[in-house]
């Protein structure tokens, strides 16, 4: 676990790799339109045996992230579909534990696939992890642990979060945000 702190938060975003093996975490914080590294780490559950033992694990350390940092939204990647469909719905499991804590403490979440996390963050749906790695440490400003890659994809994801949702509050013309305040103040623009 790395902490890093930087006061006047104007949004903390956690962003979760999710993960039966190893899970990451990453905390933001958006500042005037820059990104901060709060803290990040990656929570290694291959000494627990039982499914029910990992479970439990996971939702401990990520209700303990929630409750000290108490972020404003929440971004986790969404499991993507492979050859091993036991290991899809396992990840799965721990998506849904993810988004039920997020639920309980009336959070906002939001899912992003692999390939839209590394297009915004490196430009290319096909880049590496060290190249996601790469660009968390340009973005943020901070050199980071090369060896904890689950960690700086989940910071990824949380970057990912922030430019999507800059990206969409910069085409709303009011204070408000969202496509919600964009469909409200364009009516003519839906059909």
């Amino acid at each position: 676990m790395t902490q890093i702190t930087n006061l006047g938060a104007e949004k903390i975003i956690l962003g979760i790799d999710p993960g039966t093996r190893y899970l990451g975490y990453g905390l933001i914080r958006i500042t005037r339109d820059k990104v901060h590294v709060l803290q990040y780490g990656v929570l290694n559950l291959t000494k627990y045996t039982t499914q029910g033992a990992k479970f439990l694990k996971i939702h401990e350390r990520v209700m303990g992230i929630v409750e000290e940092f108490m972020p404003d939204e929440i971004a986790i990647e969404s499991p993507f579909f492979g050859k091993n469909v036991q290991s899809m719905l396992k990840l799965g499991r721990v998506q849904g534990m993810v988004m039920s804590i997020s639920f309980s403490k009336e959070i906002p979440i939001t899912e992003y696939e692999p390939k839209k996390v590394k297009q915004s963050v490196t430009g290319n749906g096909n880049s590496s992890k060290e190249q996601v790695a790469k660009m968390v440490e340009i973005i943020s400003g901070i050199k980071l642990d090369g060896k904890l890659h689950d960690a700086t994809d989940a910071l990824g994801i949380a970057i990912c979060h922030h430019f999507h949702n800059k990206n969409i509050s910069s085409s709303v013309k009011g204070t408000q945000k969202g496509w919600g305040a964009f469909v409200n103040e364009n009516p003519d623009r839906i059909k």
